[in-house]
């Protein structure tokens, strides 16, 4: 039987049909693969940048072409079918060359020019690396260095990054992984809120008679540590704000919306910031992942060198395996004022007495 497309075609024109429908464009099998890892096009569409009804078509103008089905359509998604799990196969192979021959030619790249991208938290990369770029860029001036900030990690093995930074650890056997520090989280309030509620001195407290903010994104874990802490109490009435990105939850803390965790590095930033003395702290380690051939590229192995020590736990005591605590920082830490680290940001920092400035 001949293929759907191909009915009602005249037998004259099948095989210039085939020379103009046979070979889809790239792109297409690069949006297949991106739904069928997925699993739907909603997910597709967020990473892609592109609307669900262009994904859609895309694909079923793919179909068209290929003359097979691709996807079974589910309430919850989609699923590749037998034919369309063979394309993927195949398109996979495809992609992970295209990707080898992006490599190699970047290791013939000349060596501190060109563009390196960087894949980061948006807190780690808001309110930590920023700040510290500038000094990276301004030695390597021909060099673009592309931040992208975000609260999923990036896959450096399809090149959405050439190097990422991200508080889950990877599984891929495929990739290079560096535990770059450890960040210890604790409850800290704004002092205009301590002013209004006073401060918890037990977690019975907090749980009747507070309010907390919650960052709850693919990385934070948050969410989960709030169902084992307080499974019973709704977050209706207990969660003032909830968001997803780290900036948005430092600036509620600060101005009074209630009670969330930060890193205890951040009173640097936030002078009126202060820490609750509760035994509700949390670690997450901080994780660099890149590719393989990646240290071949000049460029890329400078940034990675430059991140190592940008989290070196015997520079910066905050990133230590070890708690400290905020109010020690300024003993431990050698090098000039911390608030000189966050020169810039909005608020006084803590002084090297460990002293709030301009209070």
């Amino acid at each position: 039987m001949r293929p759907l497309q191909q009915r009602g075609v005249p037998i004259s024109e099948h095989d210039e049909w085939r020379q103009s429908s046979s070979t889809p464009d790239w792109d297409s099998f690069r949006i297949f693969l991106e739904v069928a890892r997925r699993g739907s096009f909603r997910s597709a569409s967020e990473q892609l940048g592109q609307s669900i009804n262009a994904l859609r078509r895309r694909i079923t103008e793919l179909e068209y072409k290929l003359g097979v089905t691709l996807f079974t359509r589910h309430v919850d998604g989609v699923r590749t079918t037998a034919e369309g799990s063979e394309i993927f196969e195949a398109a996979l192979r495809i992609e992970r060359e295209a990707f080898a021959l992006i490599r190699a030619r970047d290791r013939t790249s000349p060596a501190m020019e060109g563009e390196v991208r960087l894949a980061v938290t948006e807190g780690l990369g808001t309110f930590w690396l920023a700040p510290r770029l500038v000094e990276f860029q301004r030695t390597h001036p021909k060099l673009l260095v592309d931040l992208k900030c975000a609260t999923q990690s990036a896959d450096v093995l399809r090149l959405e990054a050439d190097a990422s930074v991200q508080l889950t650890k990877p599984t891929n056997p495929d990739l290079k992984i560096v535990k770059l520090a450890r960040l210890h989280s604790m409850p800290f309030a704004g002092q205009s809120y301590i002013d209004t509620y006073s401060t918890p001195k037990t977690l019975d407290e907090l749980f009747k008679h507070h309010r907390i903010v919650l960052q709850v994104s693919e990385q934070t874990a948050m969410q989960e540590i709030y169902d084992r802490l307080a499974p019973d109490i709704p977050q209706v009435g207990f969660v003032a704000l909830r968001t997803n990105v780290g900036s948005a939850h430092l600036w509620s803390i600060a101005k009074g919306a209630g009670i969330g965790w930060l890193p205890t590095y951040v009173p640097a930033i936030a002078a009126r910031i202060v820490p609750i003395e509760l035994d509700l702290r949390f670690q997450f380690d901080v994780w660099l992942t890149y590719h393989p051939d990646a240290v071949r590229i000049p460029r890329v192995r400078r940034m990675i060198d430059w991140l190592i020590d940008a989290f070196e736990p015997r520079k910066y005591p905050w990133f230590r395996d070890e708690f400290i605590h905020p109010n020690d920082l300024p003993k431990e830490y050698r090098g000039a004022p911390i608030v000189n680290l966050f020169e810039g940001f909005f608020g006084a920092g803590i002084g090297p007495a460990g002293k709030v400035a301009n209070k």
